[in-house]
Formats: structure tokens, C-alpha cells, sequence
């Protein structure tokens, strides 16, 4: 929200600075985002008359000006502007005079004005547009003042350009401060400072003319009030003043109607809509959509509407998205002679979230969906027609108003007390049905204290209270409190609790030392933090990603083979419509990016959460019933094993290399690798990875079907595990050097293809207590062909035998090979030679 300091120090104007006023509001929850002048700092600009313009005799596009500046004789200026014209007023700056360039920043070195001679007749100063003086980024013409504006004075004051832009970024709990009263009330509560607002006109009735209308949905319209202007001028112009404060404010001026809307809501916080009478057929019914009802809104766009969007139609169409925008069918233009000014109260939940649905926002139904305040609407219609009659003329009707809300569970019953004598219409505008009480919330004096953290008393909650403006009652360590008309925010007791402290100051919250003794926690050094698994597998080469948690449906059907993913109810995009089960397919969309942006080497690792449907999980604080979300880690490998380099040939990265990898990463934990199928990964090059005999994930080359979808050169190779599997560590355990030395064996067995190298390695291992170790060093394969298929293999292994005991003689190890022997042989292989 964007408005000029001048406009909120009308309402009301504390003794600050626009510095300690920026930090008041802040301090009290209304961030100021930006304080910046509403123009860069010029100097020599003073308002003049053009008394003549006549045509330069050398150049056809310029204007010999002469201009009355103050002084006792005129100035002859070159002027090639083409709204010049003799009898106008416009920014004047003289010679010696400085400005800010366009295109630079505030600060930057300035434009100093001089003297000069342009095409053979001389110049003594500069007429200035808009744009010169940083006020818009219009260059076309120059810019015209008011004809009262006085001859001679200085430009800054005339325009009030010291003035300063507020930039506040508000969190949505802070509806009532989306207006410039709203800030006012704000500032007074916070300072004590006087509030000053001129009371509402009171308009009297010139005609008779009404339009009907009837709610039909009370869960969408609480209060909706309206009246008939005749005879308006369409071709009124808005007053000067006024589209300066919409310019300072953010808001473009459209015409005389529309801003006066806007400048309304603006200053009070409630939207309006302004109808064109005479395109209005019959009456006006507000009610939800029927189903593929169409409308065109007032931006051009034409929308398809359903049951749970609020609308006002008359009896042939939809004429208004209630609360959003306004239909083009009925709205004003520059032929509208009759209009219907109406003013409205929707209910918060009917209003959220319908503009996004249809990639759009409006400052209407930002203040809709935040609540505005219902006992401030016949006000607003009066200042409305106040300023429609000041601007554009015209024969008011009477106000009709139609209020249902003691029909909603956010009101009681009861008689309001939220309305004050000041804010209430003369009784002949009333509105039939009474506004009803808010709810009480109690607010427990012992409770604020206990929560704020800080000694308070009775009477300092109530002088809180009071300076709100919130009426209660006072009883013995509590307050029962009715919350305002315009304060949808304050439900629970927690609410008003933040109000207290807000008032009191957060700067004045004690810094007391936590009560509590404060024990450290020490982790288990079994067990590794996140962080460190990141640094152990960037040591690896791999660098780090971070996907999103939604994927697509198709690759959730193919690379995790899952038929029922974890769909999404409002996906951020159609195609991302379902949470991951893998983290794979990510990955591989990350090498495709990579690829396309001709990377020949990516290594690439991702840690986060999968999503599996789980009847057996269990709901908790951070998790949700039915679905279970294990923390996974998946790396991808492409192209080259190493960058290229003169050391060493260049191959492409393999299955061994990413086993490697895995290895040294769970090391010294030992993971066996078996040989099992994958959807994502090839099928004779996918492994399952066994660790203490559970299976915690997988490994291998990515099938070619998927290859070949992505369109990659070559297959990567692609593992996922748990998380777990790499935190979980083996802690050392102490173990004397060994007394005896070690002796090694190395046979060589013939064993079938269907032997693994693992199954022939825990054999040798498992064959006598003083075998340590058991390494295959060796594999050969004969050549093969059709007439000699290949049906056995060669497989060598280095042999660690030791006795701490004593030393292994040659019969003792004649003994343990004997028995290795005997172990291969029982799994089906045979001593080569033998």
C-alpha cells in the first residue's frame, strides 16, 4: 500500500519526523517497505504564464515563447512542445536553474539550465513536462498547472513535491489499515495524537428514482446499500488535486467516476462500483453463479463463472463479480448520464481466493477478502455522492440498504455498540435491519502477563483498549471485550494480547535470560548429520540440486512405477500435478538441462523427501496419516570418468565407477550389490544395495527406453537410497596390532556363470577363523563365439590368513586351504589346473 505522507498527516499529525514516523509504523507491525520523495531535488523551477507563441522561422517543430516568470519583463524561451499554447501555466525553469536528468537516479550529477541559442534565436530557460520533473514517465507536452496557480512561485511548494511516498507491506491480518484513515486511527492510538476527520455530508434526496434489489445469498452479501444520480456530467474532468493523490498512491486516473471510487476507497478502505443506469434491465439480484455463466470484465477479459462465484446480475445477466470487478456491459463511460453508485459489504471467505482462480487481482477485492468495515458503508455512500455532485452534478436519490448480518456466525445478536454517534446516518437512512454486536473475546490480565513477559496491569490494558477505540467491559482481572466493525482479525484472546503489546512497544519487552537450565544435547557418533553426507558426497565430485516435490504424472508411472501417486489438489502448474515416490526422475530432468546447455560431465546428488501412499503411517506433528515421507538421496553420473586431461585416457563413467563411489561413501560399513530389476534402470545393469541384510536401494544404468525418451547420447548411471543407510555409521572399536604376521594364498577357481563373485568371495571368507580377508583380483573370459558359447569363467582371489596366537605354519595352512578348497568346490566351482 503506497500514499503520501501529506494525505495521512490531514487525519491526523504527530510531532515526528517522516523518519520516526517510518519507524513508529514498523515498530507497530506495519512494515514501511520504502520512504522516498515524490520528486528528485530540483532547484530554479518556478511557475509561468505563456503570454504568445509564435512559429520559429528556422525549424518548424519549435516555438518562440514569450513567458512571464514574476519578474518586470518576459522571457523569450524556445519551446518544442506541442500542447504549448499562449494563457497556460507550466513549470518554468530559469537560467542557473538544476534539475535531474532523465534516466538518472536520484543523486545523480545534475542538469544544469543556461542560456543558449537553438537554430538562430536565443533561449533563456527551459518549459518543463512532467517527465522533467520526475513526476511520471509521460514525455508528451508539457505539464499544465491550475489556472489559479500563482505566477513566480516556487515550483516544490505549488506541488508540494517534498512531500514523501509511504510504502507499507502489510501482513493479511491488517485489513483496517488499507486505508488512509486506517493508518490515521493507527498513528493516533500509537501517539495520543488528535484524530481529525470531517464528518460525512449528509445529502438530501432530489428524486425519486430507486433500483430494486434483492439478496439472495446471505453467506455472501452482509450489508449492500445503493442510490440513483441523475443528470451527471459525463464530460466533468477530475479536479487536478485529486489525480495527483491517485498518482501518488499508485492509481492512474480513468475518469471523473471511476476516480472518485478509487479516491474514496483509498481514503476510507471501502470499495464501491459505480453502475450505468440506463444499462442496467430491471432490478439487481446478488446471488452465486449459476454454472458457465459468462461475463466480460471491465478489463477486457471475459470470464467463465461457476457456484462459487459471487456475482450482481439484473434480470437479464451477470453485470459484477461481487467484491472483484465490475462487468463492461454497465459500465460508465463517456456518455453515462444516470448512474448507480453502490456500496457493499462481502463476506471475507466468499470473496478469498476467486480473482487468483482466474490470474487476476483488484485493490477491491484485496480489501474484500481482508474484511472492511460494514458499519462504515452509509458514510462512504454519502461521500460518495458528495464528491459525484461536487465534481459531476447531478439529482441524488434516496439511499436504499439492505443488511443481513446477524445472519452469519461471525456476528451476535443484539444491538451494535460498534457504532458510534459520529459514524451514524441520520435516522431516515438507517438501515432496516440493526448491525449486530461482534462476539466477546475475553482478555485475562494474568494471561497477558504470562504471555507478553512483562509486568502489566488492569489499568494498563485498559488504556490500551482505549486508544484503540474497542469497547468493553471491566470486571475483576478481565476484560470482556466486543471487537469493532472494522477489525475482522481479533477472535481469540491471543489477538487481543498482540494489540496490548503492539500499543505498549516491542522495544519495551524486558531482555530476561531464558529461566530453564540449558543442557546441550549431544548427538550420537553413530550417527552423521545431513550436512555432513553433503560434504561426504561432494567429496565424491557430485554437486548438489534441489528439485521441486512435484512431478508429473508420467514420470511417476514410469521411472517409480507407481500407479497411485500422491495427487495434488491446486497444483502450481496442470503438468506438476502429483508428489514424487523417486527422486530420479528429477535428476534426470536436471541432466537434460545440463545437456541441452552442451555440459559434456554431470555428477549430481539431491537429499529430500518422497511421498508413498502408507495406510499403516501414523499422523503426528510433522506428518500427515496415510502417507509416509522417508528421506532419500539420489546422485547421477554422466559423460567422462574425469575432466579431460594428458594423465589418463578418457572413458565414460560405468556402473563400477557409481558402485565405487557408494562404496567409499558407506565405508567402512560393507554393502552387498545384487543383481535385481528397476522401472527406471537397465535390466542387466541394475542392482539392488544390501546393507545388514535389508535392502536400502538401488543402483545402475538408466534403461534405454528412457534414453531414448529423453533423447540423451549415452545412459547415466543413477542410484537412490535411504538416508539413513549413509547418517548411520560404525563407530571404531579398539584392537591390538596383530603379533604374527600375515601370509597370503592366491587361487584361481573355474566357476560357471551363474556364480557370482560375492557368493565366491563369503565362501573363502567363511571357510576357517583365520582367514581376514578375501579380494578378487582377477576375472578372464576365452574369447567367444558360435561354435564356443561361453559357460565358465575364470575368477582370481588373494587370500589374508593370520593367528594372533602363534605364527601359521606350513601344515596349518595347507589345513586352511584345504578347507577353502573344499568351500568352492561345495559351491559349484573347481581349482583351475586341478
Amino acid at each position: 500500500m503506497q500514499f503520501p505522507e501529506s494525505w495521512l498527516r490531514e487525519f491526523c499529525n504527530p510531532p515526528l519526523t517522516t523518519d520516526a514516523l517510518a519507524n513508529l509504523l514498523t515498530m507497530a507491525g506495519m512494515e514501511v517497505e520504502e520512504v522516498r520523495p515524490v520528486a528528485p531535488p530540483c532547484s530554479g523551477v518556478v511557475v509561468a504564464e505563456v503570454l504568445s507563441v509564435d512559429p520559429h522561422p528556422q525549424a518548424g517543430k519549435l516555438k518562440i515563447c514569450s513567458v512571464n516568470v514574476g519578474n518586470p519583463s518576459p522571457l523569450q524561451i524556445v519551446c518544442g512542445a506541442s500542447n504549448v499554447r499562449p494563457g497556460i501555466k507550466v513549470p518554468c525553469a530559469l537560467v542557473g536553474a538544476e534539475l535531474t536528468a532523465i534516466g538518472r537516479e536520484q543523486g545523480a550529477s545534475a542538469l544544469k539550465i543556461s542560456s543558449g541559442i537553438l537554430r538562430g534565436v536565443e533561449s533563456h530557460g527551459m518549459l518543463c513536462s512532467a517527465a522533467e520533473l520526475h513526476l511520471t514517465s509521460d514525455v508528451n507536452g508539457l505539464l499544465v498547472l491550475d489556472a489559479g496557480a500563482v505566477v513566480g512561485a516556487n515550483i516544490r511548494e505549488h506541488l508540494d513535491l517534498d512531500d514523501s511516498l509511504f510504502t507499507l507491506k502489510l501482513t493479511p491480518n491488517l485489513g483496517h489499515v488499507l486505508s488512509l484513515w486506517g493508518v490515521a486511527r493507527e498513528v493516533s492510538a500509537l501517539t495520543g495524537a488528535p484524530l481529525s476527520r470531517t464528518a460525512a455530508p449528509q445529502i438530501a434526496d432530489t428524486a425519486a428514482n430507486t433500483v430494486p434489489v434483492h439478496i439472495e445469498a446471505s453467506d455472501l452479501c452482509g450489508r449492500f446499500s445503493g442510490r440513483v444520480v441523475q443528470c451527471v456530467n459525463p464530460d466533468a474532468l477530475t479536479p487536478r488535486w485529486m489525480v495527483e493523490r491517485l498518482a501518488r498512491c499508485g492509481q492512474r486516473s480513468v475518469n471523473a467516476l471511476v476516480d472518485i471510487s478509487n479516491y474514496v476507497m483509498l481514503e476510507t478502505g471501502q470499495p464501491s462500483h459505480i453502475f450505468d443506469l440506463d444499462k442496467i434491465r430491471g432490478g439487481l439480484t446478488v446471488r452465486w453463479a449459476n454454472p458457465n455463466e459468462r461475463l466480460q470484465l471491465l478489463d477486457g477479459n471475459s470470464v467463465i463463472l461457476d457456484s462459487n462465484i459471487g456475482v450482481i446480475a439484473d434480470d437479464q445477466a451477470v453485470q459484477s463479480m461481487a467484491g472483484i470487478m465490475g462487468g463492461q456491459s454497465t459500465a460508465v463511460s463517456n456518455q453515462t448520464c444516470n448512474v448507480y453508485i453502490e456500496v457493499a459489504f462481502w463476506w471475507p471467505e466468499a470473496v478469498a481466493g476467486r480473482a487468483r482462480r482466474f490470474n487476476f487481482s483488484t485493490e477491491a477485492g484485496h480489501r474484500y477478502e481482508r474484511g472492511v468495515d460494514p458499519a462504515g458503508i452509509s458514510a462512504c455512500l454519502q461521500l460518495l455522492t458528495h464528491w459525484v455532485l461536487e465534481i459531476c452534478g447531478g439529482q441524488p436519490g434516496p439511499i436504499t440498504d439492505h443488511c443481513l448480518m446477524s445472519q452469519h456466525p461471525t456476528f451476535a445478536s443484539g444491538a451494535s455498540s460498534a457504532l458510534s454517534a459520529a459514524a451514524e446516518p441520520p435516522q431516515s437512512l438507517r438501515p432496516s435491519k440493526v448491525l449486530p454486536d461482534r462476539k466477546v473475546v475475553r482478555l485475562r490480565v494474568a494471561r497477558a502477563v504470562k504471555v507478553i513477559g512483562m509486568p502489566l496491569t488492569q489499568a494498563d490494558c485498559v488504556d490500551v483498549l482505549q486508544r484503540l477505540g474497542f469497547s468493553f467491559v471491566e470486571l475483576p482481572g478481565e476484560l470482556l471485550v466486543t471487537p469493532p466493525s472494522w477489525r475482522f482479525d481479533l477472535q481469540i484472546e491471543e489477538d487481543l494480547i498482540e494489540e496490548i503489546v503492539r500499543l505498549i512497544g516491542y522495544d519495551k519487552l524486558p531482555s530476561n535470560p531464558p529461566i530453564a537450565a540449558v543442557v546441550a544435547r549431544a548427538p550420537s557418533e553413530s550417527n552423521r548429520g545431513v550436512h555432513s553426507v553433503r560434504h561426504l558426497i561432494a567429496k565424491r565430485d557430485y554437486f548438489e540440486t534441489i528439485n521441486l516435490s512435484f512431478v508429473d504424472e508420467w514420470s511417476e508411472a514410469n521411472l517409480a512405477a507407481n500407479p497411485q501417486p500422491v495427487r495434488l489438489l491446486n497444483p502450481i502448474v496442470s503438468s506438476l500435478n502429483v508428489m514424487r515416490s523417486s527422486l530420479i526422475g528429477g535428476l534426470v530432468a536436471v541432466l537434460c538441462h545440463n545437456v541441452s546447455r552442451k555440459q559434456e560431465r554431470v555428477r549430481v546428488f539431491e537429499i529430500g523427501r518422497v511421498f508413498h501412499r502408507d495406510s499403516t503411517a501414523l499422523s503426528g506433528p510433522l506428518a500427515v496419516a496415510g502417507v509416509r515421507q522417508p528421506l532419500q538421496v539420489a546422485g547421477l553420473a554422466w559423460g567422462p570418468v574425469h575432466r579431460t586431461q594428458w594423465g589418463c585416457p578418457e572413458r565414460r563413467v560405468d556402473f563400477f565407477d557409481v558402485k565405487g563411489d557408494l562404496e567409499a561413501m558407506l565405508a567402512p560399513r560393507v554393502a552387498k550389490f545384487q543383481p535385481a530389476p528397476h522401472p527406471a534402470l537397465h535390466p542387466g545393469r541394475s542392482a539392488c544395495i544390501e546393507l545388514q541384510g535389508q535392502i536400502v536401494g538401488f543402483i545402475g544404468e538408466l534403461h534405454p527406453r528412457w534414453r531414448q525418451h529423453y533423447e540423451l547420447p549415452m545412459a547415466p548411471v543413477v542410484f537412490e537410497l535411504a538416508l539413513s543407510a549413509l547418517m548411520a555409521r560404525d563407530l571404531p572399536s579398539f584392537s591390538s596390532l596383530p603379533r604374527q604376521q600375515s601370509v597370503w594364498r592366491d587361487i584361481a577357481v573355474l566357476a560357471g556363470l551363474a556364480t557370482t563373485s560375492d557368493s565366491l568371495i563369503d565362501a573363502v571368507r567363511n571357510a576357517h577363523p583365520f582367514i581376514r580377508s578375501a579380494v578378487l583380483f582377477d576375472v578372464y573370459q576365452p574369447a567367444q563365439g558360435p561354435a564356443t558359447p561361453l559357460v565358465q569363467r575364470s575368477l582370481g582371489v588373494r587370500i589374508e590368513m593370520e593367528d594372533d596366537n602363534a605364527a601359521l605354519s606350513e601344515d596349518r595352512i595347507e589345513a586352511v586351504m584345504a578347507e577353502v578348497v573344499l568351500r568352492v568346490t561345495q559351491l559349484g566351482c573347481a581349482l583351475r589346473g586341478a
